[in-house]
């Protein structure tokens, strides 16, 4: 694994889509790292040969949830639908550009189709929490990426991450540490022990 920071990524982007039709980029790691923000910036530098996929849109839905007694795990690799993002990265990968779901945060749903891929993008950034995870089924996965990245911290940074995202959308401090401890923390922990080495590490 390389480490690599923003700008070399983009001139490895950049050269990718240049010898390839179509370039599919993982970019993995724990709850408030910055993947969304990375993913956006990537884009921007590539232009219109670029498109973002979050994996986010594959949140089971609430009632989903309520059913199956995870509602207080959202957002654990238990809580996505992980069959049918490994069948939409396949389907991308073969060539086709099909819709895919996205994730409303304010009204806290999925939006069913709410994305389309642009069959003129060269470069796919995927970006999402359990892209690299070493467990079925996301481990399938693997074969269908061309460049892998993680966006890794270790545990002590990533609590204070955490508890910072929870503190901005305004609970106290204890509340703040209680909300990351309860599900954020577990969940990164899994990702930072389970999860495959990438291509590259972002530093």
């Amino acid at each position: 694994m390389s480490s690599v920071d923003a700008g070399q990524l983009l001139s490895i982007l950049i050269e990718a889509a240049r010898s390839s039709p179509r370039c599919l980029v993982a970019l993995a790691g724990p709850p408030a790292v910055g993947k969304s923000t990375l993913a956006e910036r990537l884009a921007r530098g590539l232009g219109p040969m670029a498109q973002v996929i979050p994996m986010d849109g594959f949140h089971r839905d609430n009632d989903w949830l309520d059913a199956h007694g995870l509602r207080a795990r959202k957002g654990a690799p238990e809580t996505f639908d992980a069959e049918a993002f490994v069948a939409l990265v396949r389907e991308i990968r073969a060539g086709a550009s099909p819709a895919y779901p996205l994730f409303d945060r304010t009204a806290d749903r999925t939006l069913p189709g709410a994305g389309q891929v642009d069959p003129a993008a060269r470069v796919l950034i995927f970006e999402g929490n359990y892209l690299l995870l070493d467990r079925a089924p996301w481990r399938d996965l693997a074969p269908l990426w061309d460049i892998t990245v993680s966006l890794a911290v270790d545990e002590e940074m990533l609590t204070s991450r955490l508890v910072q995202r929870w503190l901005d959308h305004g609970l106290s401090a204890s509340e703040a540490l209680a909300r990351a401890e309860s599900n954020d923390l577990p969940n990164g922990r899994v990702i930072l022990r389970e999860s495959r080495r990438a291509d590259y590490r972002l530093v």
